[in-house]
């Protein structure tokens, strides 16, 4: 494993994680694919509970968790859907460099993103934010004809925050309830694939981030409560598939988060991929403009082809 300065340290199944364990633990807080021209339409936006959210305290925006659709062009689209959720601490939302930028990047690839708004603190903590989440898998695949999508391909991409919130969506899901009044509600909210940059994962070790602990679970949670939502906790052999990028020395979001986390899955058996680069701020997004950290966007693309997410569907 080198320690060169820029090098982009690349982990499989068959990489060695012992050495990097030893480094120091991080103070706690692109280039894209060559593809054609981005699809020029204006995004549309579309509540996700029209019918009101459960649990909402009143009915101003915050109170209205939306989908935000990019559609990508007809003649490219491969029926592939991904649920973007911006990170923010579960206090805020990131909605330009980790919501509407990563939009565009995938309709470049000829997948169609829906920009998640979740609710997040002061008005709102668990378990809205992963109400919301689950019912936007739901919706996507309920309505996956309608956007010509394949329903069995239809992932979540979280950023800080926004990847506990990913992580927690493919650890705690369902088949469905067949009973359900509402039709969205009879089907699967599990992902069929996760990608996770610079994820908060943990509520409960020393390496968590303690803002989002706070705004989403309060300062002294129920223990129970915290390990539920400790994704490292809850994977197992049904978790999806996941590609994780993280940096060595993040200073917002410990590394550890995604190291611990490809460890339970690798123990589980579930096909996984991480880059950890060995500098690098927290929050960046595609890391436009840095010539090191803009090839994790090339390399998520390489996996998402690999894996037959970027093969049109007939």
């Amino acid at each position: 494993m080198s320690s060169s300065l820029n090098f982009a340290l690349t982990w499989t199944f068959s990489a060695a994680i012992a050495s990097l364990l030893c480094t120091g633990t991080a103070q706690a807080q692109g280039n894209t694919p060559n593809a054609p021209a981005i699809n020029s339409d204006q995004p549309r936006v579309e509540l996700l509970w029209p019918n009101g959210a459960p649990g909402a305290i009143g009915n101003e925006p915050a109170d209205k968790p939306s989908l935000t659709i990019f559609l990508p062009p007809q003649d490219k689209a491969n029926g592939t859907a991904v649920v973007v959720c911006p990170g923010g601490g579960y206090g805020a939302l990131a909605t330009d460099h980790e919501g509407r930028q990563i939009g565009q990047w995938l309709n470049a690839l000829g997948v169609t993103a829906f920009m998640l708004q979740y609710r997040i603190a002061p008005r709102y903590h668990n378990p809205a934010p992963l109400q919301d989440a689950q019912h936007a898998l739901r919706t996507v695949r309920a309505r996956a004809k309608e956007w010509n999508l394949d329903p069995q391909r239809i992932g979540i991409w979280g950023f800080s925050a926004g990847g506990h919130l990913a992580s927690s969506a493919g650890t705690h899901f369902d088949d469905g309830n067949p009973n359900a009044t509402d039709p969205v509600e009879r089907v699967s909210c599990r992902p069929d694939f996760m990608i996770l940059a610079y994820p908060v994962i943990t509520m409960t070790e020393a390496y968590m981030h303690r803002g989002s602990h706070d705004n989403l679970l309060g300062k002294i949670p129920d223990p129970q409560l915290a390990a539920s939502l400790s994704s490292e906790k809850q994977v197992t052999a049904k978790t999806p598939p996941t590609f994780i990028f993280h940096t060595a020395d993040d200073p917002g979001v410990p590394v550890e988060n995604s190291i611990y986390f490809y460890l339970a899955l690798h123990k589980a058996q579930v096909p996984a991929e991480m880059h950890i680069y060995a500098h690098g701020p927290h929050g960046v997004g595609l890391a436009k403009g840095d010539p090191t950290l803009s090839k994790w966007p090339d390399q998520l693309a390489t996996w998402l082809n690999a894996r037959g997410l970027l093969k049109r569907v007939q």
